[in-house]
């Protein structure tokens, strides 16, 4: 009976220290057009009650990892700016004190008015106030996402005639005005000029158009909008290392979740370094820690 306790307690206490995390987003954050919408749903809670995996459940995957106690949590609605949240969602978002949050605003910052951060700034700022009240201490981290290929390329998109490297620069500005505008968010999760990278270092292919050049990825699922698994696998890298300041090449080549969502060991590789490089770009100082199973085979634990 003594024994029994002791483990309850054990239990109990580690289950206190973990830090808790809510991913507040629309379908770039859930993964809309990949498998990674319904990866390991039962590993996050999905507080809209959807059984959704997406970007959280691999964050998830990548801290268990990494030998980290997250407990993490999920909401999202399709094609939701911040101010969907802020008017239908404030009660879900603010029912705890989180440790963190990250907020993942509409793809081109005003559904009405494209290119426009001004109330993605606002309503990100409204967010972080309700999440402060809650706690003091919260780290709010905003996502700068990726430019859209379908925005840039054709002529009916917004930035048709410039670059997807010019798109992805205003979504960041947008973010990076959302981040000034309340305390508690602590800074921007690079994810859209990660994808730059990824292009520039010849990992990725930069205009699905015009086909995909031989031994590159396209981090753009089939609609040229939302990601590809290759995409969203780089986005939560990203958030990974930003949020946990863990260098995401620790990991390693064998890092499960990619095996199960069929990536190469160079594949991955690739862009665990990506998201590192990119990281670091922005000033971050990242610990590394070495993967011991980078040797063997790949054998993915069951989920939590």
């Amino acid at each position: 009976m003594k024994t029994a306790l002791a483990a309850l307690m054990l239990i109990s206490a580690a289950a206190a220290r973990a830090d808790t995390i809510l991913f507040v987003g629309n379908s770039f954050t859930y993964g809309q057009g990949s498998p990674v919408r319904f990866y390991r749903p039962d590993s996050v809670t999905d507080l809209t009650g959807e059984g959704i995996g997406g970007v959280p459940a691999l964050f998830k995957s990548f801290t268990a990892e990494a030998g980290l106690d997250y407990q993490v949590a999920l909401e999202t609605h399709p094609g939701a700016p911040f101010a969907w949240h802020v008017e239908h969602k404030l009660d879900a978002i603010t029912e705890r004190p989180w440790d963190h949050v990250v907020l993942q605003g509409y793809s081109t910052l005003d559904p009405k008015n494209p290119g426009d951060p001004t109330n993605y700034a606002v309503d990100a700022a409204t967010l972080a106030r309700a999440l402060r009240a809650k706690n003091p201490k919260v780290d709010v981290r905003v996502t700068a996402t990726w430019a859209r290929a379908d925005q840039v390329y054709p002529s009916s998109g917004s930035w048709h005639g410039k670059t997807i490297e010019l798109m992805s620069a205003d979504l960041r500005a947008g973010a990076d005005k959302a981040a000034a505008a309340d305390p508690a968010i602590k800074g921007v999760l690079p994810v859209g000029e990660a994808w730059i990278r990824a292009v520039h270092d010849g990992i990725a292919d930069a205009n699905p158009y015009d086909g995909i050049d031989a031994g590159k990825v396209d981090l753009w699922t089939y609609d040229n909008y939302h990601a590809s698994t290759y995409g969203y696998y780089l986005e939560a890298l990203v958030l990974f290392g930003g949020v946990t300041g863990i260098d995401p090449r620790s990991l390693g080549a064998t890092e499960c979740s990619g095996f199960e969502l069929g990536l190469s060991m160079d594949q991955v590789r690739a862009l665990e370094k990506v998201a590192t490089d990119e990281l670091v770009a922005e000033g971050m100082t990242l610990n590394f820690v070495p993967d011991k199973n980078e040797s063997v085979p790949r054998r993915c634990a069951k989920p939590d």
